[in-house]
């Protein structure tokens, strides 16, 4: 599952995103309502948690913004305010939940989670797909021309990220903490192990060839053209 977390307090976003990628979530994190709502409105995400007091444009705004394109994302309003009235305003905007700050990661993790069941409840088993290769978030399964791959836990997270930026080249920094959580050390080479044997089992036998590496710069996965 990714999320998106637009907080511009240094300390509270660092905070967040470290707790979510624990517990197992992709996670984009932000720290202004422009680039909020531009990332919300380009890429995938199951959930997206708004500060209300933003830099430029305020969470009610990229809210509105979001909920304006047709977008039924799942909104966590997470703020310092807790006035009845901004409580109402974020619901009838269209949040789905309204956290006050302080607040404990355990209480916020169980409402992330409540959303994101409730909101896989609303819709069928999503499926991310590049040419032949689809991978079942669900049933967390992975078939090719409709044969059967079988992957690790991490295997099936790093193709996960591939495909949900599919065409965008990922740098081994941003994979190694996205999917080993840790950071990237130019000594180590899991990286390019992992990838290897993702590559084996997704790519060989297969065409086209779907992941590529990108010299000096990172891995991709797209469709030829």
């Amino acid at each position: 599952m990714k999320i998106l977390v637009v907080e511009d307090e240094l300390k509270t976003g660092d905070y967040l995103r470290q707790g979510l990628m624990e517990a197992g979530f992709i996670v984009d994190l932000l720290r202004n309502g422009e680039d909020g709502l531009y990332a919300a409105l380009s890429e995938a995400y199951d959930l997206a948690i708004l500060d209300v007091m933003l830099p430029g444009m305020d969470g009610w705004s990229v809210l509105k913004g979001i909920r304006n394109s047709g977008r039924e994302l799942p909104v966590l309003f997470l703020t310092a305010r807790d006035e009845v009235d901004d409580r109402v305003r974020g619901l009838e905007l269209g949040a789905d939940d309204y956290l006050v700050k302080p607040f404990a990661f355990a209480e916020l993790l169980a409402r992330v989670r409540t959303l994101l069941r409730r909101g896989a409840k609303g819709k069928e088993a999503e499926t991310l797909r590049a040419a032949d290769l689809d991978l079942d978030l669900m049933r967390r399964r992975v078939t090719r021309a409709g044969k059967r791959i079988d992957l690790t836990a991490k295997e099936f997270a790093l193709l996960e990220l591939l495909l949900r930026r599919q065409g965008e080249v990922l740098p081994r920094s941003l994979i190694a903490s996205q999917v080993w959580d840790m950071n990237f050390d130019s000594d180590t080479n899991v990286i390019e192990v992992a990838v290897k044997r993702l590559r084996a089992k997704v790519d060989d036998g297969f065409e086209p060839k779907l992941i590529r590496t990108v010299r000096g710069m990172g891995y991709v996965l797209e469709v030829p053209e």
